[in-house]
């Protein structure tokens, strides 16, 4: 993959880390999950579940749009939330997102 294609860098949850092949307008959630990486995002990115939590690389956060209120309320229902805490349904790739890295958050099962 070159750097000038639109790519993602996901953490499993096991440590190892994935490039992802990514493409503008898509989903976080959707490009992880498209992948084959375990991330349940029971409810397809309609913000009604917490179950695409991931963490943002520090670096990436001042980047990324601001949490809605309907954001930060469903991540009150996500297990061992942190400051960079994000459903990834709510991201949307764009081209200056190119490299962004997210790690999944452990589950609750």
């Amino acid at each position: 993959m070159s750097d000038e294609e639109l790519h993602i860098i996901c953490t499993d949850r096991e440590g190892a880390v994935h490039t992802l092949p990514a493409l503008e307008g898509w989903r976080v959630m959707e490009i992880i999950r498209d992948n084959g990486l375990p991330i349940k995002a029971e409810c397809g990115g309609a913000l009604e579940c917490a179950t695409c939590h991931v963490y943002v690389d520090n670096e990436w956060l001042p980047k990324l749009v601001e949490k809605t209120d309907e954001e930060d309320e469903k991540l009150d229902e996500a297990f061992m939330v942190k400051r960079n805490s994000r459903l990834s349904c709510q991201i949307i790739m764009r081209e200056d997102f190119n490299g962004l890295k997210v790690t999944l958050a452990p589950e609750t099962d």
